[in-house]
């Protein structure tokens, strides 16, 4: 059973995904949590902590959907490692659809808002090194800025195509393919 303070969590990553930043009302989101609004108070002190934490709460469920393997499965390889990483983030389940709904939601208040600037930055940087350490064990003769900038192309591109994808502009098996298509040239040009 998850925590009073984990329900909170969800339910606003729910709202925000739902009505966006601006639309997130303390007691709009009691009411989907099923708890009062005091004690959202209690374990978030105010609208930016509940942000910040929902920030955080989001970063944390899609690094598990999309590094969590069964344990019997055969060991993967450093690019297919890769690969399911950034491909798991497009995958049309309910978890995933919501997740990349509520960052896009977040990504674009922190253009107005300078208090989830920083936090959002420092989400995208820890997404870029991780897979810039992907990239690195694909190819591990690179510099850290050849690995970075990689990153930073693909991270940049996935956000791209999922809110494509999400807006229904673009077919999420395009969307697959033409991630999967940066994968190969990011990989090609590390390989020269």
């Amino acid at each position: 059973m998850a925590s009073r303070k984990t329900s909170i969590l969800e339910a606003a990553a729910r709202v925000i995904a739902r009505r966006g930043v601006r639309g997130l009302r303390v007691e709009e989101l009691a009411a989907e949590a099923g708890v009062s609004t005091a004690l959202i108070y209690y374990h978030f002190k105010d609208r930016t902590g509940i942000l910040r934490r929902t920030l955080e709460f989001i970063n944390d469920r899609a690094g598990r959907y999309t590094t969590e393997r069964d344990p019997d499965a055969p060991p993967l390889t450093p690019r297919e490692e890769l690969e399911q990483t950034l491909l798991l983030e497009l995958q049309d389940v309910p978890e995933v659809r919501e997740n990349s709904t509520a960052w896009g939601e977040l990504r674009a208040s922190a253009v107005f808002d300078d208090s989830l600037r920083e936090d959002l930055a420092r989400a995208s940087l820890g997404w870029v090194q991780e897979v810039a350490q992907l990239l690195g064990q694909v190819h591990p003769i690179n510099s850290a800025t050849a690995l970075a900038a990689a990153a930073e192309r693909l991270t940049a591109l996935l956000e791209g195509l999922s809110m494509r994808w999400l807006s229904g502009s673009l077919p999420l098996g395009h969307a697959r393919t033409l991630m999967g298509e940066a994968i190969d040239v990011e990989l090609e040009r590390l390989a020269r």
